[in-house]
């Protein structure tokens, strides 16, 4: 296809601006904070939103979501990741998409192509440890509405970054 653009067969078209009324994605690099979470989740399910936390070590998922559940026992708050057998990510993803799950924990498999309309926060927890074109991905799971959508990139605290990894995050 960009080959026949190239040789003039036929044309590309090219996204220039971003959809009428999406609002650009508010995203904020701060160190691992539980009130800066508290207050996020709460913000966006008190909207009526959903939140993806990312948390991309599978040995610790569930230790995340038993805190987030002390936090918020009323919040219906689930965890996916990629060795869990496709029925249950499926059945997971569906229910989140229905609105049925308020904060959904995962790995970064939600990197490419979920689009969840109410799903307006991404808290990336250890985000030093992705590359750029990942926590762009993961922050694109946001936003996909007219609703003014946040980001935060976690760091954990007493974390020295290099100045490479501060550019990229």
């Amino acid at each position: 296809s960009i080959n026949l653009a190239l040789s003039e067969l036929c044309s590309i078209s090219m996204l220039q601006t971003p959809p009428l009324l999406r609002r650009p994605i508010n995203t904020r690099v701060e160190y691992y904070d539980d009130g800066l979470i508290r207050s996020a989740i709460a913000f966006e399910v008190g909207r009526g939103g959903q939140v993806f936390f990312v948390h991309n070590d599978i040995t610790s998922i569930k230790n995340v979501v038993r805190r987030l559940r002390s936090f918020f026992p009323d919040y219906s708050i689930k965890y996916i990741h990629g060795q869990e057998p496709s029925a249950n990510i499926e059945n997971k993803m569906a229910s989140f998409v229905l609105g049925k799950i308020d904060v959904l924990v995962c790995t970064s498999i939600i990197e490419s192509g979920i689009d969840v309309p109410a799903a307006n926060c991404i808290i990336i927890n250890q985000s030093q440890l992705f590359g750029l074109s990942q926590l762009y991905q993961m922050r694109g799971r946001v936003g996909r509405g007219r609703t003014q959508a946040y980001a935060y990139l976690l760091v954990p605290r007493n974390t020295s970054l290099s100045e490479k990894a501060l550019k990229r995050i």
